[in-house]
């Protein structure tokens, strides 16, 4: 199954009010595991960039003025993606962008069931907690200290490490238990069955003795005594 964990900046909020978006950055996972390939783009917005945004992506006029506009890149984009799903956190922030520069192209836009949205799964998995990108780091014990600067390329690689324990762990798919002896119930979650036999003790009767003397040493309060 493939998977692009997936980021973008942009100018502000409302793309339908002239925000645009000024970098792309995905990490390609093939069944939960990263493959190396990445797509990153930086792109001129051909709109200034709003006061405090420099602060929040790194990013200028002076560095973007040169970069290639969404159309140039578009197809390249819309080859890398394909059919994978698309692994996004505030899916609806970001795909709401996506599907405005493409459909100002005439592309096809991206259906949203193609999204994951990672802060759904986060508020579902952990609700009440924060679930920022930055508070599931904490989390997870991801290391996040390169993030000084938002980044796309940088947000989606570390959103892949918090995905994957959003899911599980690193394989969520590699299941170690005999299926026959366990069951899932309705709410998705794995338990053991009860044994139809109980496995036969282990225990030599020389031990047996052992703990037995051991236990009459300990006196009538022993919590053993009492069982």
């Amino acid at each position: 199954m493939r998977e692009l964990v997936l980021d973008t900046e942009t100018t502000g909020f409302e793309p339908h009010e002239g925000d645009r978006i000024v970098e792309i950055g995905a990490v390609e996972l093939f069944n939960h595991m990263p493959t190396g390939q990445t797509f990153h783009k930086y792109i001129n917005p051909q709109r200034s960039m709003p006061q405090g945004a420099f602060e929040v992506h790194g990013l200028g006029d002076d560095f973007l003025r040169d970069k290639p506009l969404f159309k140039d890149v578009a197809q390249e984009f819309i080859d890398f993606v394909g059919d994978a799903k698309l692994v996004i956190h505030n899916a609806a922030f970001d795909m709401k962008f996506l599907n405005a520069e493409l459909g100002w192209l005439n592309y096809p836009t991206l259906p949203m069931d193609q999204a994951i949205d990672t802060l759904a799964i986060a508020r579902k998995k952990f609700p009440g907690s924060p679930a920022s990108l930055d508070a599931l780091c904490r989390r997870f014990n991801i290391d996040n200290s390169s993030r000084t600067l938002h980044g796309a390329l940088l947000d989606s690689e570390i959103l892949a490490e918090v995905y994957l324990e959003l899911i599980g762990g690193r394989q969520p798919d590699l299941v170690l238990a005999d299926t026959s002896s366990s069951q899932t119930r309705q709410d998705g979650t794995w338990r053991a069955k009860t044994r139809p036999q109980p496995l036969k003790s282990r225990l030599t009767e020389k031990e047996r003795a052992a703990h037995a003397e051991f236990v009459n040493k300990l006196g009538d309060s022993a919590l053993w005594s009492k069982l």
